[in-house]
């Protein structure tokens, strides 16, 4: 076989192996973009940045968790993606993101964390789309009922609401 024939099978073989979202580019956002991702990513759509719309980032690993917060007096049923899906979906490379808010309040968040517990980044809240007065559109949620040890003034400043843009250093 020639060398120029074997490559071309073996990237394809390569493309078969890879996950779905990895295996196809990340398209352009259709709707309003509520969400930028920047820095080392290895798959953007929009120049060197990926920007997400609300469709895309449903159609991420759709994750529903149950749970109070600190900041909620009653149990709430939250539905997003799983965060550490989000950065695969993107190709980003890095052990820890900047979580950046609306009123420029930032956070970095430990990928393993997102490894660790189902962190989503949650849409709704009680099947309703979060409202900016009401921690959204994207609000950074730990499954704090599943895990008392998230009970810590650290996780607390992890937990992101009105999240506009994640970067990758």
């Amino acid at each position: 076989m020639r060398p120029r024939a074997s490559c071309l099978l073996l990237a394809l073989a390569l493309l078969t192996w890879l996950p779905p979202a990895l295996a196809e580019a990340l398209p352009p956002p259709s709707g309003e973009v509520l969400l930028t991702i920047s820095g080392d990513i290895a798959h953007p759509n929009v120049g060197e940045r990926a920007l997400l719309d609300r469709e895309m980032l449903m159609d991420i690993a759709p994750t529903v968790i149950e749970t109070r917060t600190p900041w909620h007096a009653d149990r709430g049923r939250y539905r997003g993606p799983l965060l550490r899906e989000v950065l695969a979906v993107v190709g980003a490379g890095s052990d820890r993101v900047r979580v950046r808010a609306l009123n420029d309040y930032e956070a970095e968040i430990p990928v393993a964390d997102l490894h660790d517990y189902d962190v989503i980044l949650a849409m709704t809240r009680n099947g309703s789309p979060m409202q900016i007065r009401e921690f959204g559109p994207l609000f950074v949620l730990y499954p704090f009922d599943d895990h008392p040890e998230l009970h810590t003034e650290a996780v607390r400043f992890r937990s992101v609401w009105q999240v506009v843009q994640i970067h990758v250093p």
